[in-house]
């Protein structure tokens, strides 16, 4: 019996690691092995042309800010849906995985129609001087929406694991609700809210189709380095495409591989 489980566990560990060869690794070790034979002198010239510099600032600085935002508003919806029980909880828990199911040009459509300048939302910002359509405001919009739920999916089932009798023995003991937040909730929320704010993270940086029709994509001032790799291929500047794909691939690892190692540490401290 325990034989033919281990025979079992090595055919679907194998049939595992070739699904994630042939769907994952084969792709990315393309682009690495063509990215290997370009000169690292390429990568330089094309990381300091000042279009490029304007692309990467606007995508990293803009796609840190929707996490960072994300974090903290995903936090707050995913513990009212882990911990009230209210009418329309259904019809709300449905709607945070829209970005999800939603096509992303169907969402940038949407969006820039809503805050452009004479959309709903648009039209009441226009007299105050806002305007988020067509500028780096609306790529921070764009952002928000398709990373929020990254947030609180990974966030709420922690919640629910969260043991309330420790939040009641921190209230009896005389603790205040900032203090217990701070010494008994988020050490235990911390992990997955990190990680949920870097996966929104990893998304913003890859993100494209909702950006594009909202941004404006003006080079210099709303222009995202993923509409920039596009153009590179579309002008048939090969190079320069592969030299922008490595440099986000290389960052989005690396950045991922952190988040990783980091809830490793902490696992085993806990262990500890």
């Amino acid at each position: 019996m325990a034989h033919k489980k281990k025979k079992s566990g090595r055919l679907s560990l194998g049939i595992g690691l070739a699904y994630l060869g042939l769907l994952l690794f084969l792709p990315v070790s393309a682009l690495v092995l063509k990215g290997l034979g370009i000169p690292l002198k390429e990568f330089a010239a094309t990381f300091s042309e000042p279009r490029v510099l304007a692309a990467c600032r606007l995508t990293f600085g803009v796609a840190l800010l929707a996490a960072l935002f994300n974090a903290v508003t995903g936090f707050t919806v995913a513990w009212v849906l882990a911990r009230y029980r209210f009418a329309g909880r259904r019809l709300l828990d449905s709607v945070v995985d829209l970005p999800f199911a939603l096509p992303t040009a169907v969402a940038g459509i949407a969006l820039s129609g809503l805050y452009a300048p004479d959309g709903w939302v648009g039209r009441l910002l226009a007299p105050l001087g806002v305007q988020v359509a067509y500028t780096p405001l609306g790529v921070l919009v764009a952002l928000v929406f398709v990373g929020f739920p990254f947030v609180v999916r990974t966030v709420e089932p922690v919640i629910e694991a969260l043991d309330i009798g420790l939040e009641e023995a921190s209230a009896c003991l005389g603790a205040s609700r900032i203090y217990t937040f701070r010494r008994v909730i988020l050490p235990e929320v911390a992990p997955a809210l990190l990680t949920g704010a870097t996966m929104a993270f990893a998304r913003g940086l890859g993100e494209y189709g909702s950006v594009i029709f909202i941004a404006g994509n003006l080079p210099g001032v709303s222009e995202i380095l993923p509409l920039l790799i596009v153009a590179r291929l579309e002008s048939y500047d090969f190079t320069g495409a592969t030299v922008l794909a490595c440099g986000m691939l290389a960052l989005s690892f690396a950045m991922l591989l952190g988040v990783n190692l980091l809830e490793g540490w902490k696992n085993r401290e806990k262990k500890a």
